[in-house]
C-alpha cells in the first residue's frame, strides 16, 4: 500500500497541474462568441470567378465521374476507379482534382502538417474557396495543423472557407505535454477516440480514400522517412455514400469551428485575424514542378485515366462518429464487422496488407476457426519490420506473437524492407541530386540492396524533417498508431539502421480475397481500428481490379522488397523443450523474456537450385533461403539491450497506447 502511494501522488499532481493549466487557458461562452465573431467578420466575401463553373480547371480525370454517371442505372451503378499506388502521383491527383471542384470539396484526415506537400495543398484550397468553391476540411485533433497563426488565419480567410477540429481534449487545437498527461488520467476513453477517417471529396462525384495524410511522408517527399502506402480514386454514383458519411462527421458535436476553441480563440481575442504566413518551402522548385504537372491534361491522362478500371458497384463502408458514443448502434461502426465478415467468406486465400500486425482478441478467434477449415484458406500478410516500422512499440507485439501467427495462424508473413528496391517511388523527385541506381549490397548478407544516389549513399542524408516546418510536433503527427502520449518520444521512432538514408516504412492498409474482392482503406486490422478509431474502406468486387490490387502488395512481398518470417531450423537436441518454454514465456501478459524465438528473418538467396522463391513449407526453402536474425537492418550495437527490452515488454504496453 505504502510503495503504491509515491506514484498515485505524482500521478495526482499531473493531473492536478493539467486540469489547472487547462481551466486558466479556458475562453468563457462570451468570449468565444466575440472570437467567432472575429473570424466571421474578417472572412472575405470576394469571389474571384463569376462563371458558374467556378473557373475550374478542365479535367480528364474530373470527367471520369461524368462518363460513370452517364453510363450507371439504378439497378446497375458503374465507377472507375485508379489505384494510387505513388505518393507524387497521389499529390498531383489531390491537386488536380481541387482546382477542377466545381461546387463544393470536403477534405477529412487524421493528419495535416505545415511542411511542402501540406501547405501546398492548403493553399490550392484557399484558391478554391476564393473562386467560389464552397470548401470543408475537417482534421482530427491528435495531429492537426500545429500552428495558432495558421488556424487563426484560416477560420477568418473567406466566407467559402470553413474548418473544424475533431474531438478537442480541453477545447483546444494544440496540446503540450500537461494536456496529453491530464488527458489519459482523466478522460482515457475519449482521449483515444479518433478520426482516423480520410477523405477528399470532390462536388460529391469523385473521392480519394486510404491510407495517406497530408504530409510530406505519404508523398515521397521527406528527405528521411517515407511511406509506402496506397489510395484508391473512385468515381460514380458511391460518392453519395462518401457525403452523407462526411456530413455526418461535419455536424457532429466534437467536430468544433476551429475559431471557437479556446487557443486559437485566445489568439483571434488578441491579434485579430493573423495574415497567412508566407509559406517557406524546402524544395520550391519541386512545389513549382508539381503545380505545373497538376494542371497538364496530358499527364492526367497518362497516369490516372488510362489507367483507370471500368468497375461496376462499389461500397463505401465508414463508421460513423456514433461509434464513439458509450452506447451506440452496430451500424454506427460498420467497418470493423464488414471487414470481417469479407475475411470469413474467403474460401482459397486472404492477401492481407497492414502496417501493424496486431490481432486482436475476436480477429485471433476468426483465424483460428478459419484454420481449423478443411483445407483452411492461406492468409499471406504484408507488414513492417522492426527496420522498416515508424513505432517499434506496436511492433513489439507483432514479435512477440509471431509463433502463434505462424503456428496456430497459418500466416506467411513477409516484412518490409528500409530499403526496398523495387517500390513504387519517384526516386527524382525524392532526391534533389537526381535520380537513384541501383547498387550492390553492403550492408551484409541480411540487408537489402537499397536505392543509392550518385555520390554512393543510399539517398539523401541531409535535411531535417523538421526543417520543413513541422519542428517538435512532427513526432506526434508522424505516427498515426499511438494517441497517448505514453508512446511519444524515442520509443515511438524509427530506430536507427545499420546505413543512412531515405528509408521506408509500409503504411497502406489493403486486402484482398480469393482474388475477386478488393479492398483499400483506413482500417489497420488491429484493436485500435476495431474499438476505438472511426474508419472507412472502399470494396470493390471486380476480378480485374482485385488481380491489379493483389499484384500491387505481392510486389511489396517481393524477395528485393521484404523479408521471409519463418521457422528456424530446429537444433538437433531440445527443439521440443525450447518451444515450450518460448510457448510458455509468449503467454505471459508483458514479460516475454525467452531468448530464443520459434521464427526469425530469412533472405533469398537465388541460384542454379533456387531460380525463384519457395515458401517456408517447401523443402528446399533452408537451402534457398539465409536466416538473417530477428531485427536485420537494425543497428543494435550498443542498441541491444534497449531493443531486446522493447520487444520483450513494450508489448504489455500496446492496450494502454
Amino acid at each position: 500500500m505504502n510503495s503504491e502511494f509515491p506514484r498515485l501522488a505524482a500521478r495526482c499532481v499531473v493531473l492536478c497541474l493539467a486540469l489547472l493549466g487547462t481551466a486558466c487557458a479556458s475562453l468563457s461562452d462570451r468570449q468565444r462568441d466575440r472570437a467567432a465573431a472575429i473570424a466571421a467578420s474578417a472572412r472575405s466575401t470576394v469571389v474571384e470567378c463569376t462563371q458558374a463553373d467556378a473557373c475550374a480547371l478542365p479535367s480528364p480525370l474530373y470527367d471520369l465521374a461524368g462518363q460513370a454517371e452517364a453510363s450507371s442505372t439504378p439497378a446497375a451503378p458503374r465507377h472507375y476507379a485508379v489505384i494510387l499506388d505513388q505518393g507524387s502521383d497521389a499529390l498531383l491527383a489531390r491537386l488536380n482534382l481541387i482546382r477542377s471542384a466545381r461546387q463544393r470539396i470536403d477534405l477529412q484526415t487524421y493528419i495535416f502538417d505545415k511542411d511542402d506537400s501540406a501547405r501546398l495543398v492548403l493553399d490550392e484550397l484557399l484558391a478554391a474557396a476564393r473562386r467560389g468553391v464552397q470548401v470543408r476540411v475537417l482534421i482530427d485533433q491528435l495531429s492537426a495543423i500545429a500552428d495558432l497563426e495558421i488556424l487563426a488565419a484560416l477560420s477568418g480567410s473567406h466566407e467559402n472557407f470553413a474548418i473544424r477540429i475533431y474531438n478537442p481534449s480541453f477545447g483546444k487545437a494544440k496540446l503540450n505535454y500537461f494536456d496529453y498527461a491530464g488527458s489519459v488520467l482523466c478522460c482515457f476513453r475519449r482521449f483515444n477516440q479518433r478520426m482516423h477517417t480520410k477523405l477528399l471529396l470532390v462536388d460529391d462525384r469523385i473521392g480519394i480514400s486510404g491510407g495517406r495524410n497530408y504530409q510530406d511522408d505519404y508523398f515521397d517527399w521527406d528527405a528521411e522517412y517515407n511511406f509506402r502506402d496506397r489510395d484508391v480514386l473512385v468515381a460514380g454514383p458511391e460518392a453519395a455514400a462518401m457525403a452523407a458519411n462526411f456530413q455526418a462527421f461535419w455536424d457532429a458535436r466534437r467536430s468544433v469551428p476551429a475559431e471557437r476553441l479556446n487557443d486559437v480563440g485566445r489568439t483571434l481575442l488578441k491579434t485579430g485575424v493573423p495574415a497567412m504566413p508566407v509559406p517557406r518551402y524546402l524544395r520550391p522548385e519541386r512545389v513549382e514542378a508539381a503545380r505545373v504537372e497538376a494542371s497538364d491534361p496530358a499527364v492526367m491522362r497518362e497516369r490516372f485515366v488510362e489507367p483507370a478500371f471500368a468497375v461496376g458497384a462499389v461500397r463505401y463502408i465508414a463508421d460513423l462518429p456514433q461509434k464513439h458514443r458509450r452506447e451506440r448502434r452496430d451500424d454506427d461502426a460498420p467497418a470493423a464487422p464488414e471487414l470481417e465478415a469479407l475475411i470469413r467468406s474467403a474460401r482459397d486465400e486472404v492477401l492481407l496488407q497492414t502496417p501493424y500486425l496486431v490481432m486482436s482478441k475476436q480477429a485471433q478467434t476468426m483465424f483460428r476457426e478459419m484454420r481449423q477449415r478443411q483445407p483452411p484458406p492461406q492468409v499471406i500478410v504484408s507488414t513492417n519490420s522492426l527496420a522498416a516500422t515508424d513505432n517499434p512499440i506496436v511492433y513489439s507485439m507483432s514479435f512477440k506473437y509471431k509463433r502463434r501467427y505462424l503456428r496456430e495462424f497459418g500466416f506467411r508473413i513477409h516484412e518490409y524492407k528500409p530499403f526496398p528496391e523495387d517500390a513504387p517511388v519517384d526516386y527524382a523527385a525524392l532526391m534533389p541530386d537526381g535520380p537513384p541506381v541501383a547498387s550492390p549490397d553492403e550492408g551484409g548478407r541480411g540487408g537489402s540492396g537499397g536505392i543509392r544516389g550518385p555520390s554512393g549513399s543510399i539517398g539523401p542524408s541531409s535535411g531535417s524533417a523538421s526543417e520543413a516546418g513541422g519542428e517538435t510536433t512532427r513526432r506526434l503527427q508522424r505516427t498515426e498508431s499511438r494517441p497517448s502520449f505514453f508512446s511519444s518520444g524515442a520509443a515511438a521512432e524509427p530506430l536507427p539502421l545499420k546505413r543512412a538514408g531515405v528509408r521506408m516504412g509500409l503504411h497502406a492498409k489493403s486486402m484482398v480475397i480469393d482474388g475477386r474482392v478488393a479492398v483499400i482503406g483506413t482500417h489497420n486490422f488491429d484493436p485500435r481500428s476495431e474499438n476505438y478509431n472511426t474508419e472507412a474502406a472502399v470494396v470493390i468486387e471486380d476480378p480485374v481490379f482485385a488481380q491489379a490490387l493483389a499484384g500491387s502488395i505481392r510486389r511489396d512481398m517481393s524477395p528485393e522488397n521484404a523479408w521471409v518470417i519463418a521457422p528456424r531450423a530446429k537444433p538437433p537436441v531440445f527443439s521440443g523443450l525450447d518451444y515450450s518454454l518460448g510457448k510458455v514465456s509468449e503467454a505471459l501478459p508483458i514479460f516475454d523474456i525467452w531468448p530464443w524465438r520459434y521464427a526469425t528473418s530469412y533472405e533469398f538467396q537465388p541460384g542454379p537450385d533456387c531460380p525463384l522463391p519457395v515458401t517456408p513449407k517447401d523443402p528446399a526453402f533452408h537451402r534457398c533461403y539465409v536466416a538473417v536474425g530477428d531485427f536485420p537492418e537494425v543497428n543494435v550495437g550498443a542498441k541491444w539491450l534497449y531493443t531486446r527490452v522493447l520487444t520483450a515488454f513494450g508489448a504489455g504496453l500496446v492496450p494502454i497506447l
